[in-house]
Parts: C-alpha cells; sequence; structure tokens
C-alpha cells in the first residue's frame, strides 16, 4: 500500500516545518510489525537520514494552510522541480473518524527509509508521542479533494493512485531522535511508557 502523507507544520525535538512524504507501508516479516517505509520526501526544513545526513530545505516559498472559507491548500515544489505535491480539499463536509491503530500507531513506531532514497539497511527507528494524538482525524470526502497532484522520482513505479484523504486538524507534538540515534518501540505499551516518562518542561528549558 502506498501513503502520501502532507505533514502540516510539523513539530518535533528536532524539526520545525512543512514536510511532504511518500510511504510503501508493508508489514516487516521480522518483527511483524506494520512498518511506513519513506521512499521519498521534500521539506521547508532541514531534515536528516542515514544518506545524505543533515541536509537543508529542499523547498523554497512552499504553502500549507487553510482558508476561511474551510480549505485546506497545499502547494509544494522542489528546487530542482522534480518533485511536487498540490492538493486543494474542503473540510467542511468532513468527518472526524477513528483510525486504524496498526495502521497509525504501530507504523509510527516502525519506521524506516527505503532504499529507494539512497539507505544500505532501512533500520528501524520510532517517533515517540502519545498514542490518542492517533485516535481520530478527519477524514476529508473524495469528491471535496479538487486537486490531489504528486510527482517524485519514485512513486510513479508503483502505480500509486489517490484512494483517501485524512486530515489531523490539531497539533501532534512529537518527539524524534537526534541524529545518529534510533529509538525502536516493540509495542504501544512501550511507546506509552516512554511517552509518559518525558520531561516536557526540561525539555522547554533547554531548548531556551
Amino acid at each position: 500500500m502506498i501513503h502520501f502523507g502532507i505533514e502540516h507544520l510539523r513539530w518535533t525535538s528536532v524539526f520545525w516545518g512543512a514536510r511532504v512524504e511518500y510511504y510503501l507501508v508493508a508489514e516487516n516479516k521480522e518483527t511483524g510489525l506494520l512498518s511506513w517505509i519513506i521512499m521519498d520526501y521534500i521539506s521547508d526544513t532541514i531534515s536528516y537520514d542515514e544518506n545524505s545526513g543533515l541536509k537543508s530545505p529542499t523547498v523554497k516559498g512552499g504553502v500549507m494552510t487553510t482558508t476561511c472559507e474551510g480549505d485546506y491548500v497545499c502547494d509544494m515544489t522542489s528546487l530542482d522541480h522534480k518533485k511536487y505535491a498540490r492538493c486543494e480539499a474542503s473540510l467542511n463536509n468532513a468527518k472526524m473518524r477513528p483510525l486504524n491503530q496498526r495502521l497509525w500507531v504501530e507504523g509510527n513506531t516502525s519506521i524506516a527509509y527505503g532504499r529507494l532514497t539512497g539507505e544500505p539497511d532501512g533500520d528501524l527507528f520510532s517517533l515517540t508521542f502519545m498514542p490518542e494524538e492517533m485516535k481520530q482525524a478527519l477524514e476529508v470526502p473524495t469528491k471535496d479533494v479538487r486537486v490531489a497532484e504528486v510527482a517524485t522520482a519514485t512513486t510513479g513505479k508503483f502505480g500509486a493512485k489517490f484512494e483517501r484523504a485524512v486530515c489531523f486538524p490539531y497539533a501532534q507534538h512529537m518527539l524524534s531522535d537526534a541524529p545518529g540515534q534510533r529509538t525502536h518501540y516493540g509495542n504501544e505499551a512501550a511507546l506509552r511508557k516512554a511517552a509518559e516518562a518525558v520531561d516536557f518542561k526540561k525539555i522547554k528549558t533547554l531548548g531556551r
């Protein structure tokens, strides 16, 4: 299954900005976990992956916003113009729906960069967050998505097509590992325990 994700104003312990990601969702044969394999991405903020290391933004002047009419708008193009994501959708008829927890919780604890991004092994890592942040989201009727265009060097190889749109209308505060560090949680219980142990007041003080 191909998943096209737009992260609007992503906030983690390392990066702040907007990012578009293209995932292959598959079950890991060794762990049995449903995993999100990042095949490609563009971002207007700094990024880090094992192949490229810490790198500068690949998008300049990208737009991700909502309008007073209740529309969601995304227009992001890479500096080399080879990758872009454009989406326009009305949120007026969207309904809050429960999410598949295996896909959204388990998947976010079992992430890797795929070989098409240049990664040699695709070692797993996890985001640290409260599982409730992935409990529900707005399901946008496909008829209300007026534009959904994606172009990368890799997605065409899998024959990806638009089937469903989901929007998180609230902030998602996650912790990501610093470059060179890889956290991995094998299940939701371990994820929750780690998230509850985080001292956010201490992190805020250190960030000043």
